[in-house]
């Protein structure tokens, strides 16, 4: 149960625990808009994924502003969520001041420790968004390989893991390691965004195989349809990614 404050500043709102630390922002103007830069990112999986009826259950640790929540509620009709929330004041907080949709045909919102969820649950989706820190911008057993395990057995066939790292803390790439030891190698950490939250995907079942000329114009496409720009993205995984022969494969 730790604080929860909320600021705004030139148009956006912004939700911090008790520190200067965001947890989370609103465009006040455009609400189903990604803010942030890692938002945006952790919904890359539509470039791995380029199916029209791709997610249609997805599961996402961590609440926040409820940014992720409300683009897939805007932009992804055919999808059903589950969010499980530690802190029971999140849920309202992102009612009150960040437009959580309220419909429960589509999202659930569980109140829940996010690695007890993952480990005592056998249901699966599509997609897993792991998003959640404290206030000091820790993960703690959400970071573990025993959780990366029960993600890759929660995920369906066509299953992608999006997990939001911190790309300047020293245990990044350990962080990495224990998804790819989860996975098989079966996993790529995107380059860090200016923010220094990096991106990492792993893919179960299906295999993953996107030309850097397929992501493009699959992000085109993307922008044109959600105003969602991952182009900068496919850019960024260009200069500053090991794609073997151009190709990214999971």
């Amino acid at each position: 149960m730790h604080p929860i404050d909320i600021s705004e500043e030139a148009g956006v709102r912004y939700l911090h625990f008790g520190s200067d630390w965001v947890q989370g922002a609103m465009r006040i103007a455009r609400p189903w808009s990604l803010e942030l830069m890692y938002t945006r990112e952790m919904m890359a999986g539509l470039l791995l994924r380029q199916d029209s009826a791709w997610p249609r259950q997805a599961l996402l640790v961590g609440l926040g502003a409820g940014s992720l929540v409300k683009f897939i509620y805007r932009h992804l009709p055919q999808c059903r969520m589950t969010v499980v929330e530690i802190n029971p004041q999140i849920e309202r907080v992102a009612r009150q001041y960040f437009k959580l949709p309220d419909d429960p045909a589509r999202l659930r919102v569980v109140l829940a420790d996010g690695a007890d969820f993952l480990l005592a649950g056998d249901s699966h989706f599509d997609a897993i968004f792991v998003d959640a820190f404290d206030p000091k911008g820790r993960s703690g057993a959400l970071d573990t390989l025993p959780i990366y395990q029960a993600c890759r057995a929660r995920l369906s066939p066509q299953g992608l893991l999006a997990v939001n790292l911190l790309g300047r803390n020293r245990g990044f790439k350990t962080s990495v390691d224990r998804i790819k030891t989860a996975f098989d190698d079966r996993a790529i950490a995107f380059p860090s965004c200016d923010s220094g939250n990096a991106i990492t995907f792993a893919a179960a079942g299906d295999p993953v195989s996107a030309s850097l000329d397929t992501l493009r114009a699959g992000a085109r496409n993307l922008k044109a349809a959600t105003g969602l720009d991952l182009l900068p993205t496919v850019s960024r995984l260009q200069l500053t990614a090991t794609l073997p022969g151009g190709i990214l494969t999971l």
